[in-house]
């Protein structure tokens, strides 16, 4: 899982937060701090690997978020909004990155605000209002419905 908030523990290296995680999975050892390495050189976080997080901008620490649930493989990762609070370029950067991860065979489960998101990254998109499914369907097809669609934001964004 990736929270939308961060929370990190703010003593530990930006390394030891993917080290510390892994842990919770009963992973130790040679092959995690590998994998850690891997990730933040992946996430283009490895000259960062020694700082605490506190010192990391808004899209580090989004892309620390991200490492943080990649860490023990996981087959589901829930992503909930990873794109919220960053730059146009790192929005696209991290869709190309979640593309890869799911080409590789991970599932994503990414809860979202902005309709292109959806639109680029997901296959089924499902609309939640009040807790209950009010829409689902390939995303293609659920574009498709357009003016149908509309009714069902608007009943999403009243107070």
């Amino acid at each position: 899982m990736a929270p939308q908030e961060y929370n990190f523990d703010r003593y530990l290296s930006i390394r030891d937060v993917l080290i510390f995680q892994a842990g919770y999975y009963g992973l130790r050892g040679r092959e995690v701090t590998e994998r850690a390495d891997m990730l933040l050189e992946r996430f283009g976080l490895a000259s960062k690997a020694k700082q605490e997080y506190t010192k990391l901008s808004g899209g580090m620490k989004r892309r620390l978020t991200l490492a943080r649930a990649l860490i023990h493989r996981p087959k589901l990762v829930i992503l909930d909004e990873p794109t919220a609070g960053v730059d146009v370029e790192l929005r696209i950067e991290l869709w190309s990155l979640l593309r890869e991860l799911n080409d590789d065979g991970l599932t994503i489960f990414l809860t979202t605000h902005y309709l292109e998101e959806a639109e680029a990254l997901c296959k089924t998109i499902a609309i939640v209002r009040a807790g209950k499914i009010v829409a689902q369907q390939p995303t293609a097809e659920l574009i498709a419905r357009g003016s149908s669609l509309q009714d069902v934001f608007l009943e999403l964004t009243r107070a």
